[in-house]
């Protein structure tokens, strides 16, 4: 699976950028195996390796997608999937077009191709809102720095990433008021808390989508506000506890033995801690912050 990669390739030949999928494969997923290339690493990736920008987002809203593939920049989004033969996986596309008429969003897909006549594979508004709900509707926009202004004025709001988190808070706090067993709902909040820094609270809507039992159990391979909610608060059995169960389940998870390791240092176990941190730069040699753990235990 090299979605990620694939697909920010995708969106960066948009821009005529010459390299492949492979070449962004080496860059951003070393293993083969590493089951997660977050939204950020891809912003980071663009921002290194070509010519052009990238910023990432939460909270979008359809209209604010067709706006700007209107005005010319591609989108990647960051869904939820349940493709024919698979359980439910975390998968990237990216938007090229949509249609009013017919109410439907065109895409570029790793996994599902271009398209007849490379015109994009449809998805329907409803079906493309209710897959990117899993991920709180984080985008990721490519663009030129001399349309940085534009972009900006078509953003609005979501120009700054606090208020795009407030926004995203706000969507999915009125989405569980409605379905309160809508699990990706809670965690929604969970993350856009987290990352407003109201860790209680945010630790408080983790808490609350684990009890609904309706995670997916990929859920935590791709996301990982509850593991920093629980940090901050000194909850450690539960960033432990998060730890363990990614590891049974797929042991390429480079984020899960990073805060492993930062629980491990927190509770002084310093030599456990560099392992972890260890650990996670073997599956990901890139992997920053993990690099910067380490480093600052010596």
């Amino acid at each position: 699976n090299n979605c990620g990669p694939a697909t920010i390739t995708m969106a960066l030949s948009y821009y005529g950028w010459q390299q492949d999928q492979s070449f962004a494969r080496v860059r951003l997923k070393p293993n083969r195996e590493d089951k997660n290339v977050s939204p950020h690493e891809l912003a980071g990736f663009v921002e290194d390796e070509s010519f052009v920008r990238a910023l990432v987002r939460m909270g979008g809203t359809l209209e604010l997608l067709k706006r700007l593939v209107a005005n010319g920049f591609p989108v990647v989004i960051d869904t939820g999937e349940m493709f024919e033969a698979y359980d439910w996986i975390g998968h990237y596309r990216v938007l090229i077009a949509y249609d009013d008429s017919f109410q439907t969003f065109y895409f570029f897909d790793s996994f599902l191709g271009v398209g007849a006549g490379a015109q994009g594979i449809t998805k329907s508004y409803a079906q493309v809102d209710s897959d990117w709900q899993a991920f709180n509707r984080t985008f990721i926009v490519v663009y030129e720095p001399q349309r940085e202004e534009l972009l900006r004025a078509l953003l609005g709001a979501y120009w700054d990433e606090s208020s795009a988190a407030q926004l995203a808070f706000e969507t999915a706090q009125e989405e569980a008021r409605r379905q309160p067993q809508n699990a990706f709902a809670w965690f929604n909040m969970g993350t856009s808390l987290v990352a407003l820094g109201r860790y209680q609270q945010a630790a408080a809507a983790f808490d609350h989508a684990n009890r609904t039992g309706n995670l997916p159990w990929r859920m935590y391979w791709y996301q990982f506000g509850a593991f920093e909610a629980y940090y901050e608060l000194g909850r450690y059995d539960d960033v432990l506890s998060l730890a363990k169960i990614n590891q049974n389940n797929s042991r390429e998870l480079e984020e899960t033995y990073y805060w492993q390791g930062r629980v491990q240092e927190a509770q002084g176990k310093i030599q456990q801690a560099a392992s972890s941190y260890r650990r996670a730069l073997t599956y990901n040699p890139n992997y920053a912050d993990a690099r910067t753990a380490l480093d600052n235990l010596s």
